[in-house]
């Protein structure tokens, strides 16, 4: 019989942790995992968590509940608060103002107390070299002076073969009394093994709960299929840097001093956002009319990388300035993330878009192939768009496109693996919001066989 390891899900969201820990296919292994405890904040998700998982005890805001309070058990399992890790946050981990980065010290409290067999962690990728590695390194010796050997990987999904690009650091923790942390490791992914992604496979065209694309988006997409096509129709290549057409017909200094710093007379009578005069009386004014990301005060000198992407928009304006200039009318206005576009297909790819999965980001349209999927954002409206898929007839009108609609809920819960989930007390948005933030299910349990290996009798 299997030996019955047991669990606390902290910051449990959805619940990845549990399902992955729980089920046929870890008995199967030989292994067996029982949940004991769990903790989430936000109400909505303990609400769905108790759904799932009705005989789990799950409580709100852990700072709340003392060590005391949790049961014994043998694995403290946690996808800690990101964000202040987060390149995409505002990095402040430990000195988070919210007090979200010094939620690891609760972390630490509860292993005090209980002295579980193990740790097993995840955060965002960028968790190691935050702070010029002090973050990481801050983990370390606290968990090194309760008695813990740590390792850690960073993995994504696609490199074991499942549809969906997400690095993050997986970070195990094993209690000295066990033995040596170095007879334990990380799955190792096989070579090769992401050549077999591919989202269409997860796709269901039979699905009718679905998202159309509206048609303003499917303007854009068609505006900039059309630059594509003018781009290799005139002998260039698609660019392989992000296409700021902000810039196009722009003319303002930009490379010896940031336009903040500059006077209203080095700027006025220059061209600033879409080649259009700048005409500003004052400084704030003329600053109004450059590209967004120019506006900037941050430094004096833009970053090389900002200077070397308004070069390559320059060069490439001024090799295609007879057909761009009249397609620069079609985007006038666009909203300013919708004035930039990624092409990350390569050189190889079809010049098609309707092929590709599109994700309308803060940063730009992203076009990328349907290998993997991008990894589900935490803002609903950047969910990903699959324009190949063919649209059920019953829920046509007459004279809508027969193709392109967003991932859908279910489709989006298969790449975290979690399609066996229910999501019926949370609503859409809410629940893409929730899948970006979960850990792959998949990917975890793949992990959990190799380190509690030697837990199998």
């Amino acid at each position: 019989m299997s030996k019955v390891l047991k669990f606390i899900d902290l910051f449990a969201g959805l619940g990845g942790f549990h399902l992955a820990l729980t089920g046929s296919a870890m008995r199967m292994s030989g292994l067996e995992f029982e949940c004991v405890f769990a903790s989430e904040l936000k109400e909505d998700l303990r609400t769905q968590y108790q759904i799932n998982f009705p005989d789990t005890e799950i409580v709100g805001d852990i700072t709340q509940i003392l060590p005391s309070q949790i049961p014994q058990h043998d694995i403290l399992c946690a996808g800690f608060p990101c964000q202040p890790f987060s390149q995409a946050g505002k990095r402040e981990g430990f000195n988070d103002t919210q007090k979200r980065g010094n939620l690891f010290d609760n972390i630490c409290d509860i292993v005090e107390y209980h002295h579980p067999k193990y740790l097993f962690l995840e955060n965002v990728q960028n968790l190691k070299n935050h702070d010029n590695g002090n973050t990481w390194k801050v983990i370390k010796e606290k968990l090194d002076n309760l008695g813990y050997g740590v390792i850690s990987e960073i993995l994504s999904p696609h490199q074991f073969g499942l549809s969906q690009h997400r690095k993050r650091i997986f970070i195990l923790a094993v209690n000295r009394q066990l033995g040596d942390i170095s007879t334990y490791g990380f799955p190792i992914p096989p070579k090769g093994a992401s050549k077999y992604c591919d989202v269409t496979k997860l796709v269901d065209a039979s699905d009718t709960n679905i998202t159309k694309i509206k048609p303003e988006t499917r303007y854009q997409l068609k505006v900039w299929q059309e630059f594509i096509d003018q781009t290799i129709s005139h002998g260039q290549k698609i660019p392989s840097f992000p296409i700021w057409a902000m810039e196009f017909g722009a003319d303002y200094e930009y490379k010896d001093l940031a336009p903040a710093f500059q006077t209203v007379e080095d700027l006025r009578d220059r061209r600033g956002k879409l080649g259009i005069p700048i005409t500003g009386k004052t400084l704030e004014e003329c600053l109004a009319q450059l590209p967004i990301y120019a506006q900037t005060d941050a430094a004096q000198r833009f970053p090389s990388w900002k200077i070397r992407y308004i070069e390559q928009n320059r060069e490439f304006y001024e090799l295609n300035r007879e057909w761009l200039t009249p397609w620069l009318e079609k985007v006038r206005n666009f909203e300013n993330s919708h004035l930039k576009l990624e092409w990350n297909c390569g050189v190889n790819a079809t010049s098609s878009i309707e092929d590709k999965i599109v994700q309308f980001r803060a940063s730009g349209i992203r076009i990328k192939l349907p290998n993997f999927a991008p990894a589900l954002n935490l803002v609903g409206t950047q969910i990903p768009i699959l324009p190949w898929v063919k649209l059920p007839s019953e829920i046509l009108s007459e004279g809508e496109p027969s193709k392109g609609r967003y991932m859908t809920i279910r489709e989006a819960a298969s790449i975290q693996g979690m399609q066996d989930l229910k999501f019926d007390k949370l609503t859409p948005n809410r629940t893409l919001e929730a899948l970006g933030n979960a850990v792959n299910v998949t990917l975890v349990r793949r992990i959990a066989k190799t380190i509690f290996n030697d837990e199998q009798q």
